[in-house]
Order: C-alpha cells, then sequence, then structure tokens
C-alpha cells in the first residue's frame, strides 16, 4: 500500500512511495488538511542520493510505530531540494538561523500557515550522540502544540518576520575596488592546507568557483603576460607537479602553485573514481582519503571547467586528462538517450559479497571498494603495481570509517607514483603504466557485476547548463591543443549539442517564453528559478563559442531578457532566486553565498559580460555594475563567501578581449592551437567559418568586415569591438594578445 507520493516524478520522493507514513507532496492538499485537522505540518527536505536521507529513511520513515505517531499527530510533507529550492532555502535559513547548522535530511515543523517553529537535520530513532530522539521529539511537538499553543505561534509569527527582515534590509551600495581581490586572496592564502592541499580542515568539499577565482586573480596579476601564464613546463612524472625554477612574481606564482596542488590532490585522492572516472561530492577527511561516495552532476561540471584551466595555466596535459576521463564518465553513466544529463548517483549500494540476499542491507561506498584478496584473485600478476599503486593493504586501508563501512576494505588513491613503482619492481615506468592501463579495463568489467548505486534520472536544467559549458570548453581545447585534434573534440562538442538541443525542445516554449526546471519520465515540469536561466545562458555562451551557430547566441539572448524580467531587482540590483509569485514559499531571497553551486547573480554577471562584448545593450552595463555595487560589501569584508562574484568582479577589472579567427583557405590551423594553449579567461574567442559568417554577421555586425589575408586564416583581436591589424601567424597573434591585455 502506497501513499500519495506514489503519484510524483520526483526519484526522491518515489524513495518514500511505500513508508506507512501518509506523506503528502508539497502543494494545496497538505496545506488544506493541516488547516482542516488544526495539525502542525511535518516537512522533512532531501535528495535521492542523500547518504543521511536513507539513514534516517530506514531507521524512522519505515518505521510503522514511528509512522503512528506522524500520522497521528502531524501532517506530513515530502520535498526534493533539488526540485524545490526555493522551499528548501527558506527552511534552510530557518534551521542556520535557530540552531548554527544545517544540512540534509533537513527537518522542519511548521504550523498550517507554513511558518517554522521548530527544526533541525538528521534525528535519530531514539536519542544517541547527544542528539534526541525523533520519536520524543514528535511526542513533545505534539504535546507543546496542544497545551501550548500560543506560544508555538508567537514562536512561529516572531522567526518569520526575523527572517522577512534579513531578506528586506536595506541594502549596503559598496563600489568594490581591486583591493577586494586582494584581501579575498590572502583569506584563500591563510586557509590553504600547504601539507594537503585544499582550503581549510577536514571536511573537504570541492568547490571549484574558489580555483575559477583564484585562476582569475593569477591571470589578472601577470603583468599583461598572458602568454607565459600558459606556457608549458616539462614534466616526467605525472604524479608530481613542476615548479617554476626562476619565479617572476613570487607572490602569484605561489598562487598558481596553490590551485594547481590543490586540482592534482583532488585527482589523486579518493574522491576521485580511479576505475570508472568522475568525482564523488566530498572528502571527509583533510587528505582526501576518504570520500562521501555520492556523484553529483554540478561537482563533475564545474571540475571540469577548473581543471581545464588548470591545464592551460601549466601547460601540464595531466589536468587536461582528468577532464576528459570525468567528460567520459558523464557520457558513459550520466547521459539521457535524448542527450540530457541526470542529476546524481548514490553512495550507497549494497556490497557485492551480499548481492541476492534477501537480508542486504546498503551501505556507503560498496561499489567502489576492493579487497587485497580480490584483486589478487582478479589480476593476479599484476595485482602487485596496483596494490602500490592505490596503496591497497590486506586488512584495508581506511585511515577513517566512522560507520564501520570499510573494514577489511580499501578505498582507492594514488599512493605511490609510477617511478617509485618501477623502483620496487624493477619495471620501466612504461610497463607499470601498461600495467596499470590493462588492470583499470579488468577492474571496471568486474565492477559491472557488483549491485549499482542508484542513479537520480531527472534532468535539471541549471545542472545541464553547467554541463554543456564543460563539455564546450573542453571541445575549444582539445580543438587546438589535443593530440588528435579536431577529431578528438567532436564527441564532446555533440554531447554540448545534443543537450542544448534537449533542452531547447523539452525544456522551452518560445510562444510563452517559460522555461521549465525538471525533466523526467517524458515529462517538464516545474518553472525554472533564477539559477535555470543562468548556468544554461552561461552554457550556451561557452558553447557559442565551440559551435558559432547563431542559434545558440539568439536562445541566450532570449532567455537573458526572460530572466530579466522574471528576476532582476529593479530596486536594490542582482537577481532574485524566485518570480515571487508562488505564495506557500514565505520568502524570495537573492542568494549571496557561493557554495556549491554558485549564486544566479554571480553567474549572470559573467553572463552579461559575454554578451555585452558581443551584442550591444545598454541595459547589461548598468545591471553588471549595479550588482557588483550590491555585494560590493561583501567583496570588501568577505570575499571568501562569494567566489564566484570575486571571479567577476576580476574579470571586470581585467576587461574582455574579443577574439575572431576568421576562417581561411586551410582552416584556422596553428592560430586556433595558439589560443588553445593559452590561458585567456578574459577573453571570448570565435572561430568563423567561411559559410557562416555573413548569417553570424547578422548577430554580430562587427565581424562583417573580417577577412582572411591572402587566403590564410586571420586573428582579430579587440577590445570593446575594436580591433587591431589582423594577423596570420601564430607568434605574432601571441604578441597582439600580449600587447593588448
Amino acid at each position: 500500500m502506497g501513499n500519495r507520493l506514489a503519484q510524483e516524478r520526483s526519484p526522491y520522493l518515489l524513495q518514500h512511495a511505500d513508508n506507512p507514513v501518509e506523506w503528502f507532496p508539497w502543494g494545496d492538499d497538505a496545506f488544506r488538511k493541516a488547516r482542516a485537522e488544526d495539525r502542525p505540518i511535518f516537512l522533512s527536505i532531501g535528495y535521492s542520493t542523500c547518504h543521511w536521507c536513507h539513514v534516517m529513511a530506514h531507521e524512522s520513515f519505515e518505521s510503522a510505530d514511528v509512522a503512528a505517531v506522524l500520522n497521528e499527530h502531524f501532517v506530513s510533507i515530502k520535498v526534493d531540494r533539488e526540485e524545490r529550492p526555493d522551499v528548501d532555502r527558506v527552511y534552510m535559513t530557518f534551521v542556520q538561523v535557530t540552531t548554527q547548522s544545517g544540512g540534509w535530511p533537513m527537518s522542519v515543523w511548521l504550523t498550517p500557515d507554513l511558518k517554522p517553529f521548530y527544526g533541525g537535520t538528521y534525528f535519530p530513532p531514539t536519542s544517541r550522540w547527544g542528539r534526541p530522539g525523533f520519536v520524543e521529539i514528535l511526542q513533545e511537538i505534539a504535546r507543546v502544540w496542544r497545551t501550548e499553543r500560543g506560544k508555538v505561534a508567537t514562536s512561529a509569527d516572531a522567526v518569520t518576520r526575523q527572517l522577512q527582515a534579513l531578506e528586506q534590509t536595506a541594502p549596503t551600495w559598496t563600489t568594490p575596488e581591486a583591493s577586494a581581490l586582494t584581501r579575498t586572496v590572502q583569506q584563500f592564502q591563510a586557509a590553504f592546507d600547504r601539507r594537503f592541499g585544499g582550503f581549510g580542515d577536514a571536511p573537504k568539499f570541492p568547490r571549484p568557483s574558489e580555483l575559477l577565482f583564484l585562476l582569475r586573480e593569477y591571470a589578472r596579476n601577470q603583468a599583461g603576460s598572458p602568454a607565459r601564464a600558459g606556457r608549458a613546463e616539462a614534466i616526467s612524472d605525472p604524479d608530481h607537479p613542476a615548479h617554476p625554477a626562476h619565479p617572476a612574481d613570487p607572490g602569484h606564482d605561489d598562487l598558481r602553485d596553490m590551485i594547481l596542488r590543490t586540482l592534482r590532490a583532488m585527482a589523486l585522492g579518493g574522491m576521485r573514481d580511479h576505475v570508472g572516472g568522475g568525482f564523488h561530492r566530498n572528502s571527509v577527511d583533510a587528505a582526501w582519503r576518504v570520500p562521501h561516495f555520492e556523484k553529483m552532476l554540478y561537482d563533475q561540471a564545474q571540475l571540469v571547467l577548473a581543471f581545464v584551466e588548470g591545464a592551460q595555466v601549466s601547460g601540464d596535459p595531466f589536468y587536461l586528462e582528468i577532464a576528459e576521463d570525468t567528460l567520459q564518465y558523464v557520457l558513459r553513466e550520466m547521459t539521457d538517450p535524448g542527450g540530457g544529463f541526470y542529476s546524481a548517483e548514490d553512495a550507497d549500494s549494497v556490497p557485492p559479497e551480499d548481492a541476492g540476499s534477501a537480508a542486504a542491507h546498503k551501505k556507503e561506498g560498496a561499489f567502489y571498494l576492493w579487497r587485497a584478496d580480490e584483486l589478487d584473485a582478479l589480476l593476479e600478476a599484476d595485482a602487485a603495481v596496483v596494490k602500490l599503486r592505490f596503496g591497497v593493504e590486506p586488512a584495508g586501508n581506511a585511515p577513517q570509517d566512522p560507520q564501520q563501512e570499510f573494514t577489511g576494505k580499501n578505498l582507492l588513491y594514488v599512493a605511490r607514483s609510477v617511478d617509485d613503482i618501477a623502483g620496487q619492481t624493477a619495471k620501466t615506468a612504461a610497463e607499470v603504466t601498461d600495467v596499470l592501463n590493462r588492470a583499470r579495463v579488468r577492474m571496471f568489467e568486474h565492477r559491472l557485476v557488483r549491485p549499482r548505486p542508484h542513479r537520480d534520472d531527472k534532468i535539471l536544467t541549471a545542472w545541464n547548463g553547467l554541463m554543456i559549458a564543460a563539455f564546450a570548453r573542453v571541445t575549444r581545447v582539445l580543438r587546438g591543443a589535443g593530440a588528435g585534434g579536431p577529431a578528438a573534440a567532436a564527441p564532446y562538442l555533440q554531447a554540448a549539442q545534443r543537450a542544448a538541443a534537449f533542452l531547447r525542445e523539452r525544456m522551452w516554449n518560445a510562444g510563452s517564453r517559460t522555461l521549465l526546471r525538471r525533466f523526467r519520465d517524458g515529462h517538464a515540469e516545474i518553472e525554472a528559478y533564477a539559477e535555470d536561466y543562468a548556468y544554461l545562458i552561461f552554457g550556451l555562451l561557452e558553447l557559442f563559442q565551440a559551435d558559432v551557430d547563431p542559434i545558440w547566441l539568439e536562445w541566450a539572448i532570449a532567455l537573458q531578457e526572460r530572466q530579466d524580467e522574471l528576476f532582476w531587482d529593479e530596486a536594490a540590483g542582482g537577481w532574485f532566486s524566485t518570480t515571487g509569485r508562488d505564495p506557500s514559499v514565505l520568502l524570495r531571497m537573492k542568494e549571496d553565498y557561493d557554495g556549491a553551486e554558485p549564486t544566479a547573480s554571480s553567474v549572470s554577471v559573467l553572463n552579461l559580460m559575454v554578451l555585452s562584448h558581443l551584442v550591444e545593450d545598454a541595459r547589461w552595463p548598468d545591471r553588471i555594475e549595479r550588482t557588483l555595487r550590491l555585494f560590493g560589501a561583501r567583496l570588501e569584508q568577505a570575499g571568501r563567501a562569494v567566489p564566484m562574484m570575486a571571479a567577476a568582479l576580476s574579470t571586470f577589472l581585467a576587461g574582455l578581449q574579443q577574439i575572431v579567427i576568421v576562417e581561411g583557405e586551410d582552416g584556422t590551423g596553428e592560430l586556433e592551437r595558439a589560443l588553445a594553449l593559452q590561458y585567456l579567461p578574459f577573453a571570448i574567442t570565435l572561430r568563423v567559418p567561411a559559410e557562416r559568417q555573413r548569417v553570424l554577421a547578422e548577430s554580430l555586425p562587427f565581424i562583417a568586415a573580417m577577412r582572411p589575408v591572402a587566403g590564410a586564416a586571420a586573428a582579430y583581436v579587440c577590445r570593446n569591438f575594436s580591433c587591431r591589424q589582423p594577423v596570420t601567424e601564430a607568434d605574432t597573434l601571441r604578441q597582439e594578445l600580449t600587447a593588448v591585455s
């Protein structure tokens, strides 16, 4: 016997459709029942790949005894935070304000008019670990609701007013200066873990917007020398970073080293899936050894962007290889037949040794862990090399195991370099590499027979926008710098094109100018939020630079105009997260923290800077400056909280170049390669085929007069639509890039 969630499409809600709890989805049916029966609402918010959500579900929501208490005293509502970030943000703000912590699962109790009065995150079924038991909390709240209703109402009204006041505070406009970026860099330098890489102590999360900001500040402070920033350095062992022998700028070379060490630590640590590719959600320890095993699409996308930029700024192909390997994982495991990208893979799965058992219980990381004897049997003579490489121990290698789920098993991480292993095994480095490549294929194939983690197959517009950007960016770099050139880049460009076409066909109604957020099971639903518009526009602008089809630019402009209509705050600047039209959402919030996903305002400022250097529109520069002023005090005082907005300020201060390569009789050749090898975060690059120039010029008039020179491809380097003389040689182009920056 199911509950009302059986009619929903959210994978998270469907996971709870067979609970004995009489769940409602968020909506009027639940609200009416609460009002009619004068019951408080129990609101549970999570997502389908959340480990502790599964734990609480198993302990409490699958329990008939717990369900009896919930069903008698409360109206229970389930919300998927990934589908309804508007609801999640309101009540997460309440939980953070009242408990100084937050996370999922989130548990909040509301009055029938949706005002919160008590909340927290995970609660065990009975008291333990210093946490009150869930049933005890339910019984006490039910008692207070019956006997002290006035106090509950007063508390709910007061905290709601407090939350509303936080959102209605008059803005403090400050024009941020370059000094704000210097201080923000210093904040990151102070937090940098020089032993293990990353920032701060455990747990460590991949927050790529931090690295993207630091990379821009490194480039901006290169004294007008983008060519130096992209110069390759010889690296004999891909496991160990190279360091410049004679740093020209110690302060900023230290910054560059910080960035590259962090990227390398993530790539070599346990947070990366060394068999199947892709990155897990975070590392629970400071040394990047023990991951939290879920895989999120938004992490894959943003980390690819960071690794690509790391490759360009260092000249080290290692970083580009990690980016490609991550995209291969997304293509193989996270791509819908229609072209969109799925949302996530779970941390938990049934251990292989329990497969087929009726009593099997899912455990975190079970799909990814290895016993030493299992590798011996599988890899035979190759096992010794693999165990040295990945730190495999006979009794297991987990330095931390709080839930006792890793006993006797190994979490793979790069423990030794290829050269070290060669020295210990009397093999050459090439032979060791061959063994590792051969073993990876066998381990991957062996892993396929294990019970797989749950995959959340909903397609979210925002996260797909980020992923389109990642595929498009790798396309541009590989097409010029990769060993296979255009052929190697083609699958990535096709993936970006297919995903963009999927969203355009399934998620966008051009007639009503409506964008939707979620697609699953043949249905597109939920009106999009500001982040959906912002991230998709970002992806389309990256795709336009990889594939200069006017359709991508035209759609990006149409989406930007619609985003501004729905979310732009004309009074204060910046973009609200929601339209404010849903009366069930108590607050119309404006995000001001670049977390695992950057704010819509941060991404939108970057989008408008690109758009305004392609198409002139007087409104866009004003919105850029007003948003930077709105976030100015935040940037000046706590820039580390908004690294993507800091990246936008860095871009604003540096100014954008427009670089157009007009195809010649022999294509674009060395000019495109010269661009791909440079780190140019403050440049818009367009590769214009002859057959598209006329139609492109209708949208981009400034390219109409650009021509090849004597039949040879020509590069035009411009600022503010004013271009220098075209160049046809790669060396001359590099000089032009330095001169115009």
